[in-house]
């Protein structure tokens, strides 16, 4: 898929800061043994990355010294059917709440599918039932309600959770959010009082008010567009199958990592200070892997 020139990739008020400059270097590329293709990323304290693992059914864990392990797994439905790439199962977005819970989308084509709660030491349990027939994709969490997000990409929804009563509501609806042949709502985040929702399909960043309101695109033409995570205003998306994590602003789009720095279908991007996390799922060639490496955002405190 070629990428498109991106003109003004704001509205009239501008969110974004300047672009990244390039990667200073990659600090560190942990590999990832076979069938573990990564695809989604939560941080720890510690500096631990917490992993899914897109088809087994298991969540890893990587630590700050480069050891791989397996922290909890979901059971995989011997009946599973996940639409369209009819696996057993797929894990999709993983989160971490305040206190160590982390949740994750779960989709089997079954009853099974739903948002699951794993807590430190535990097992893990489904808090909210979601549609069979969708692919559930990233979540997000609000940190001012703890609702979380779930983005479908078959669905062309975004579902409102609440972890507490596991009440499920349809958050946003509609063409922006849909596919065109294959996955449309990817990524999600919550930021500066808004869901932001990528959709791969149609190469675009989307922007929904938390207060309700219809949905603005405020970046197009971003190609195979999947997981993406905020430095300040400033966003680093991971663009699949075009191996390249990109950031996003006034000034357009810029290049920051590529198959020169072990990208191998990025799937999902976390940040934390300067240091950017990119899981690279290898789906279409290449070896799972773990990237970090250090960039120099320019403009961003």
């Amino acid at each position: 898929m070629r990428i498109k020139q991106i003109g003004a990739v704001l509205a009239a008020a501008a969110v974004f800061v300047l672009p990244a400059a390039p990667a200073e270097a990659a600090s560190r590329l942990v590999p990832l043994a076979a069938g573990q293709q990564p695809e989604n990323i939560a941080l720890e304290p510690d500096g631990s990355a917490d992993l899914t693992f897109a088809w087994t059914g298991e969540i890893g864990r990587v630590t700050p010294g480069g050891q791989v392990g397996v922290i909890a797994r979901i059971p995989v439905p011997a009946d599973g059917d996940v639409p369209v790439v009819h696996r057993k199962m797929f894990l999709g977005g993983i989160v971490r709440a305040p206190g160590g819970d982390l949740y994750v989308a779960v989709s089997t084509g079954t009853s099974a599918t739903g948002l699951y709660r794993v807590r430190p030491g535990g097992e893990p349990v489904r808090v909210a039932a979601l549609p069979p027939a969708g692919f559930q994709n990233g979540v997000a969490r609000d940190p001012g309600s703890g609702d979380l997000f779930v983005a479908d990409s078959f669905g062309s929804a975004v579902w409102r959770v609440s972890p507490r009563t596991g009440r499920v509501t349809a958050f946003a609806a509609g063409e922006l959010l849909a596919p065109v042949s294959g996955f449309g709502a990817n990524g999600i985040k919550v930021h500066d009082g808004a869901v932001w929702v990528s959709n791969l399909d149609r190469g675009t960043l989307v922007r929904f008010p938390l207060a309700g309101g219809p949905g603005r695109v405020l970046a197009r033409g971003l190609g195979p567009v999947d997981d993406f995570a905020f430095h300040g205003d400033t966003v680093v998306a991971a663009v699949n199958q075009e191996n390249r994590v990109v950031t996003v602003g006034r000034d357009g789009t810029t290049t920051v990592l590529s198959t020169a720095d072990g990208l191998a279908n990025p799937t999902a991007v976390a940040v934390r200070g300067d240091t950017v996390y990119v899981t690279d799922g290898a789906y279409f060639g290449g070896s799972p892997n773990l990237l970090e490496a250090t960039l120099r955002f320019a403009g961003c405190k």
